[in-house]
């Protein structure tokens, strides 16, 4: 009886399901391992702080709490992410979004055509490259290294395109950070070839021994846009992050902002600014990066000890949440997961993160959300999935 037909937009055509999520349906059931996730571990949150921030916020500001807010965001979280940067921020430049994913939809509507050309490293992260995708870009891998993306080959792409996304600190997927001399030489590439940058910092305060080198954007502030969340250091459930961008760019992002939710909820916004009185995070955020760091201690004696033999080749990060795992000569992790999901462990293969030429021995291994007794049963594992599935042309060292 209905003969309605729903035309979709090019737009919406383009939007598909996460390929992630679409692969990680097999570590669903109960009992698996999964060093899947990006997700924090639940143990980082501070309920109690919420809790008492909580009772103030309703008990001294209810009425402001719960209704319509300024789409800017709340004026006194704008000037405490002003006053954490380390560069000359004016309060007015700091846009509060519904988390960073967020911050990069925005970008992709207010800079993104279709056709434009957006570089990225290689590889680089899923969420940004679903974010740009409906916007129809085209995406340019940027040649990468241990130390991110290439500053000559940057500087030989850049000329045409829109701006180049980049993720200097603990890198998802990758867990690489940027030294000092690649962001010098990366910024001054860029300034050259008048390309923007898009810089994401989503887990810039994890480190484990030393803080990162100043981001991009402090060296050549009207020439790049700066994303960062609060959801490492205090909860992502809240889905608050924020971005700071040069005067010129900013009424553009809010109104874009306007046009998709008016503005992030006030109450978490509010709860947050209250508990970061006081220098919490200064208390706070040391405890994170100790769990991470004896996490991925762990993960690391583990591969150490199990993988000896099999040619797996991976990285020791400084911080964050990820390492970068290769598999043998001839091996595919996607073809390898749900064996290692039989084994009762899960992690994310390599090749959607890449937007061409793929690595299919590439892998992701979150050890942040597993216990230090899963990650050595983990690992164990996986080892004995990988020797199970060598092809029959490698064979195990002794």
């Amino acid at each position: 009886m209905n003969k309605t037909s729903w035309t979709l937009s090019r737009r919406a055509e383009r939007m598909n399901p996460s390929v992630l999520r679409e692969i990680l349906k097999v570590t669903e059931r109960p009992g698996i391992i999964s060093f899947a996730g990006g997700l924090p571990s639940p143990r980082t949150f501070p309920v109690s702080a919420f809790a008492e921030a909580c009772a103030e916020v309703l008990r001294l500001d209810a009425s402001a709490a719960l209704q319509y807010a300024a789409s800017e965001g709340h004026a006194p979280l704008r000037e405490w992410v002003a006053s954490q940067l380390p560069w000359n921020v004016d309060a007015s430049q700091v846009l509060i979004t519904t988390g960073s994913q967020q911050g990069l939809d925005l970008v992709a509507k207010v800079l993104i055509d279709s056709g434009s050309r957006v570089l990225v490293e290689t590889p680089t992260y899923l969420g940004a490259l679903q974010a740009f995708t409906p916007m129809e870009p085209h995406f340019q891998g940027v040649a990468s290294d241990a130390e991110g993306v290439d500053p000559d080959d940057l500087r030989r792409q850049a000329p045409g395109a829109r701006f180049a996304y980049l993720l200097p600190n603990f890198q998802n997927p990758t867990g690489r950070t940027m030294s000092e001399a690649r962001r010098a030489a990366v910024v001054q590439a860029a300034a050259e070839a008048g390309l923007p940058i898009v810089e994401d910092n989503p887990y810039g305060d994890l480190w484990f021994h030393a803080p990162p080198p100043a981001p991009l954007t402090a060296r050549n502030p009207e020439g790049s846009l700066y994303l960062g969340s609060f959801s490492k250091v205090l909860a992502p459930g809240l889905r608050l992050g924020y971005l700071v961008a040069p005067k010129a760019l900013y009424p553009k992002l809010l109104q874009a902002k306007q046009a998709a939710d008016l503005h992030t909820p006030g109450f978490n916004q509010r709860l947050v600014s209250r508990v970061l009185e006081g220098n919490f995070l200064e208390r706070h955020v040391p405890t994170i990066r100790a769990l991470y760091h004896a996490q991925c201690n762990a993960m690391l004696a583990a591969l150490q000890r199990e993988m000896a033999g099999l040619d797996v080749q991976w990285n020791a990060p400084d911080g964050g949440m990820f390492l970068w795992l290769r598999l043998p000569e001839g091996m595919d992790a996607v073809a390898l997961l749900p064996h290692a999901v039989e084994r009762g462990v899960a992690f994310v293969p390599g090749a959607p993160f890449y937007t061409d030429r793929p690595d299919p021995r590439a892998l992701r291994l979150s050890f942040v959300t597993a216990s230090v007794e899963q990650i050595d049963r983990g690992i164990a594992a996986l080892a004995q999935t990988v020797r199970e599935h060598l092809p029959r042309t490698v064979t195990v060292a002794a």
